[in-house]
């Protein structure tokens, strides 16, 4: 295994514990591959019941994928080509799907902060997935703010998320609590950090025959009503409002019109992302909304192709993490100089069909 990915096998459960601290557990190359050997490893295993993903530490759970790695393999060829960076997403990716249609049940204990490529390995497929929240949870899917998109299946969960909610998460790049998060269908159920313990030692004693009944058990006593507690609740009629519109544009002139305080909120986080990318995450979700994960992931894997081959990622990524100037220079500077065109070059096919790095996703799996 990775040095930053530890794995043990307790009460017929497979524990990956992601141990990377000082990186708030952004994934690296290694760390995806490590994860992937585990959970292929224990898929056909029948001595493994069930699969828990958590972090070592209570600050983060995963803070997305290692973006100074990805700065650096970004330079390291003319228009962003880099052996590596091709395999860190096209494994990345493969990751995601493996985990949504894993067979056995699956918990992401999502304590302190999660974004991107975290959100990727840890909201799953709806059939065996649970996903837990604290207090101290902080949820994004920030892209948009250093030049990129929603990756991670991010168009295929954000886009079922309800009413316009998913929308406005994406092309803002705002962050969430654990009400919301639950409000939002990003989470199942809610556990005290002080709890923490107390479920692992459930976990590892436990004879239920599937785990996700323990925890529910375990958690009832802590559940919150998200719909009391949620700002994006409270704001659900706002939101659905003004993120229903087809461009970006449109949903800003929608925002400016509203002139109240949540309204001018959003605007504000607007004007520091990337005007090319908030339209290019707006197209995105809306095409996720009709396709399977497959598509989307392979749609994703296209369109990261092209956001290394235009720049604005790398110029992104310097500003907000290498100089922290914060001051990215985006290309074009104006929502106003955002043409169609831009935006659908992002989704011209970057392989052949027969070629695509992930055309094999949905093809059936044989377990030996």
């Amino acid at each position: 295994m990775a040095e930053h990915v530890q794995t043990i096998i307790k009460n017929r459960i497979g524990f990956v514990l992601l141990n990377r601290p000082k990186a708030l557990n952004s994934l690296s190359l290694d760390m995806i591959r490590a994860i992937t050997q585990a959970l292929s490893a224990w898929r056909g295993d029948p001595d493994v019941n069930a699969v828990v993903i958590r972090s070592t530490s209570e600050k983060a759970f995963c803070a997305g994928g290692d973006i100074r790695f990805l700065h650096e393999a970004g330079h390291a060829t003319p228009k962003g080509g880099s052996a590596l960076l091709e395999d860190f997403f096209t494994e990345e990716y493969a990751l995601n799907h493996l985990i949504h249609h894993y067979p056995k049940p699956t918990i992401a204990l999502m304590d302190g902060i999660i974004m991107g490529g975290g959100m990727g390995i840890a909201q799953g497929g709806p059939s065996y997935r649970m996903r837990i929240v604290t207090e101290r949870t902080s949820m994004a899917m920030p892209e948009v703010s250093i030049g990129l998109f929603p990756d991670v299946g991010g168009s295929y969960f954000l886009s079922r998320t309800p009413g316009e909610i998913g929308t406005y998460l994406g092309v803002t790049g705002g962050t969430i609590d654990a009400a919301d998060a639950l409000y939002a269908s990003l989470a199942d159920v809610f556990v005290p950090a002080a709890q923490l313990p107390a479920l692992s030692a459930m976990l590892e004693s436990t004879a239920a025959i599937d785990i996700r009944d323990a925890v529910r058990t375990f958690a009832a006593p802590f559940q919150m009503k998200p719909d009391s507690a949620s700002i994006l609740a409270s704001q659900r009629t706002l939101i659905d409002r003004h993120f229903r519109h087809n461009d970006v544009p449109t949903i800003r002139l929608s925002l400016a019109d509203d002139g109240g305080p949540f309204a001018q909120k959003i605007l504000a986080l607007m004007q520091q992302r990337s005007p090319l990318m908030m339209c290019v995450t707006l197209a995105q979700i809306r095409r996720g909304a009709t396709m399977s994960l497959a598509e989307c992931l392979r749609m994703e894997r296209t369109m990261v192709r092209r956001c290394f081959e235009y720049g604005e990622v790398l110029e992104g990524v310097r500003a907000r993490v290498i100089d922290k100037d914060n001051s990215p220079r985006w290309s074009p500077a104006m929502l106003e100089e955002v043409t169609p065109e831009m935006v659908a070059r992002f989704f011209n096919p970057a392989w052949p069909v027969h070629a695509h790095p992930l055309r094999t996703l949905d093809q059936p799996r044989q377990d030996h």
